[in-house]
């Protein structure tokens, strides 16, 4: 009859200690030595150098200043957001520059104002007239020293009853001619340019000139200032920048052309509502131009 095998009854083996088996270095473990050689860590670190001088060719130098000796930052558009960090770098530092040049209140010299002196002469032209008519001799009256010092801005001062003689009926009085009006001569404008930049936007007008051409304009904003920069090119290595502002509500004279080429302004909304731009120009340029 055949026994029913019990497991719990099998013998169990004795345990045996085997040997490892030593790794090719003749160590214990996985991890093997590198033999470290002057070659070597010369390699290594003209690697590494190669690496950090290519990193900063392609990438740094376009992305953070705009500049693109290989080409590679145009393509990727790194070129464009270093140009960018410019402008808004040198708009930061015109403002910190305009300022700082605020000027401090001058307080004026002690000088006589128009309106005292003009009511002197006319008194003076006055007693002679009276002088003239009844034979007598009247004083001339005229700021001495002492009087002139003390003609300061202010109220106007009436002359003193003692020194002023009183007009005698039987002389007519003599009108005194109207003084002529003075009227600014107002450039006549070529052109005229209305537009609305909204928060963060930006636009770019400018004029096509030739080298010496002269050109006025005057700009204004409306519903607060704007960042602006007057620049000029010719599309190659010209380049010129006339004037910067942060902030600005307005800017006014003339824009010589150094050479030929499109000469104008960019403006930027920094502000967080719409503002109103309008470009008035005029004098010597061919056209107009919005750059995209």
């Amino acid at each position: 009859m055949q026994q029913r095998f019990e497991i719990h009854k099998a013998p169990v083996p004795p345990l045996r200690a085997e040997p490892r088996s030593a790794g090719p270095s003749g160590g214990g473990g996985p991890v093997q030595g590198v033999d470290v050689t002057s070659g070597g860590l010369i390699r290594s670190t003209l690697m590494a150098g190669g690496a950090a001088l290519a990193i900063l060719t392609f990438f740094w130098l376009p992305a953070e200043y705009g500049i693109d000796p290989t080409g590679v930052g145009g393509l990727t558009g790194l070129t464009e957001m270093g140009a960018i960090k410019q402008q808004l770098a040198g708009e930061a530092a015109a403002q910190d520059a305009a300022a700082a040049a605020e000027p401090a209140a001058v307080v004026g010299s002690a000088t006589a104002p128009g309106e005292v002196t003009s009511r002197l002469d006319r008194i003076d032209a006055q007693l002679r007239q009276i002088a003239t008519v009844i034979g007598a001799d009247v004083a001339v009256i005229s700021p001495t020293p002492d009087v002139a010092a003390l003609m300061v801005p202010g109220p106007a001062l009436a002359p003193s009853p003692e020194a002023v003689a009183e007009p005698d009926p039987a002389v007519p009085e003599i009108a005194e001619p109207a003084e002529p009006e003075v009227v600014a001569a107002v450039p006549a404008w070529r052109d005229e340019m209305v537009f609305t930049l909204a928060p963060t936007e930006a636009k770019e007008i400018k004029l096509v000139m030739a080298a010496g051409d002269v050109a006025t304009f005057e700009w204004v904003s409306e519903g607060g200032g704007v960042n602006y920069t007057q620049h000029g090119d010719d599309g190659g290595a010209n380049e010129v920048r006339f004037e910067d502002g942060r902030a600005a509500p307005g800017q006014e004279g003339t824009m010589t052309a150094p050479f030929t080429g499109k000469h104008g302004w960019f403006w930027r909304n920094r502000g967080d509502a719409p503002i109103t731009v309008t470009l008035r120009t005029g004098g010597a340029y061919s056209q107009m131009v919005e750059v995209e």
